[in-house]
């Protein structure tokens, strides 16, 4: 039965994935071909290689944080690091809300992957140092407008971008909907792995703040009608009105996400009715849930999918997406015809993380792909990034790498 028909009809009435890809294609230059696409079979790299990989990646952004295990009291010594800012996150004051989510969300992955409990301990070190940086104006004066210091997380998060939304209103510091639902996955996360309901409590108490600000509603009947991509820092203005890709369906999983471990682990405060009913009419508008042909947003279309795989929005998005990502990754116009200088790392790490997530069947080709992006920016990551976007490309390389806490029932219940 079709749960979501509205949803579902959206997709259907997309246009067509050869359009999609070629149309948008043909206008970007950056799909010119270069040379031939290797059909080398990419060498698999062994859970030992893959876990050094991981760690690495993580110990340049998050630094030598493996020299707790050396202390004569490891969890002491957990308990009291404080995340650098510098290199740090690559955001304002070395925090930024996107990469740090995926940071708390690795370290996860590592303490199960490790049976290492001091793991958990260093995420929610990271988890406690956002919400005293980005839940706090830029100067760090006073928390968010709307937050307590028994309400953390009233007023939102900022972004962390390094110029204040001032001086960059479209590019500067605000707030995003995608990080701040990112975020909130993370402390669900935190909260499965730890079992402590503060974090899911965190989580809810983020999605309930934040939704209204970003969801525009009707006059007459209230109903929503739209989103917004970017508030301000204060969530008093709108600073960019147009509408994120994925807001409402990322929206959508992830606030029932939260909704399902608060039920079990804590009850109220943890109803989310009102905000998901919100969401699932938003997905249903015609034209709102289509494939993209960016790769990062292709991975987390993928990424959502994957958490309710059986329903109908969720299997025609994620089939047509897969169809989509064989271009992008394999095809003659895909990603692999291109120099390091013509692409983006982190964005292709989105599409990895959601392929490997989602699951590729039984199309070889497709999961040779995946393994040949992680492959050439094994090589490329150092010497190809910019230095902004290095910290955001290596959790998402990690990630990408041992999906971990990101895919679905990785950490038992959920």
């Amino acid at each position: 039965m079709n749960r979501f028909p509205s949803i579902s009809r959206a997709i259907t009435n997309s246009i067509s994935l050869k359009q999609l890809v070629l149309i948008r294609g043909y206008q970007n230059p950056t799909y010119r071909y270069y040379h031939p696409k290797s059909t080398m079979t990419m060498p698999i790299p062994t859970p030992d290689e893959r876990m050094r990989r991981f760690k690495e990646a993580l110990s340049i952004v998050y630094g030598p944080f493996d020299n707790i295990l050396s202390h004569p009291d490891p969890e002491a010594s957990a308990a009291s690091w404080r995340p650098p800012s510098h290199p740090g996150a690559g955001g304002h004051l070395g925090r930024y809300l996107w990469t740090d989510a995926f940071g708390v969300v690795n370290f996860i992955t590592l303490s199960k992957e490790l049976s290492c409990p001091h793991y958990l301990t260093l995420a929610k070190r990271l988890v406690t140092t956002v919400h005293e940086t980005l839940g706090r104006t830029r100067d760090l004066s006073s928390r968010l407008p709307g937050a307590t210091d028994s309400e953390p997380l009233k007023g939102g998060l900022r972004i962390g971008k390094i110029h204040s939304e001032e001086e960059d209103p479209r590019d500067g510091d605000g707030q995003y909907h995608h990080y701040l639902t990112l975020w909130m996955f993370a402390l669900n996360r935190l909260a499965l792995a730890t079992g402590e309901k503060q974090w899911s409590l965190l989580a809810v108490q983020l999605a309930k703040a934040v939704h209204n600000k970003f969801v525009i509603r009707n006059k007459s009947n209230n109903h929503a009608e739209r989103m917004v991509w970017k508030m301000s820092t204060d969530l008093s203005r709108v600073l960019v009105p147009t509408e994120g890709h994925l807001d409402a369906a990322t929206g959508f999983v992830v606030y029932r996400l939260l909704q399902r471990t608060a039920e079990y682990m804590h009850g109220p405060p943890g109803d989310l009715v009102t905000e998901i009913a919100d969401y699932r009419l938003l997905m249903g508008r015609e034209g709102k849930m289509r494939v993209s042909n960016d790769c990062l947003d292709l991975g987390m279309g993928l990424w959502i999918c994957h958490f309710f795989r059986d329903e109908d929005w969720a299997r025609t998005l994620g089939s047509q997406s897969l169809e989509v990502g064989k271009i992008l990754l394999a095809g003659k116009r895909g990603i692999a015809s291109r120099e390091a200088n013509r692409r983006l790392a982190f964005r292709e790490f989105g599409a990895c993380l959601g392929l490997r997530c989602y699951g590729c069947g039984p199309d070889q080709e497709l999961k040779e792909s995946v393994k040949g992006v992680l492959e050439f920016w094994q090589r490329y990551l150092e010497s190809s990034t910019d230095e902004d976007l290095k910290p955001i490309s290596l959790v998402m390389y990690a990630a990408a790498g041992i999906p971990g806490a990101f895919e679905d029932g990785y950490l038992g219940r959920e």
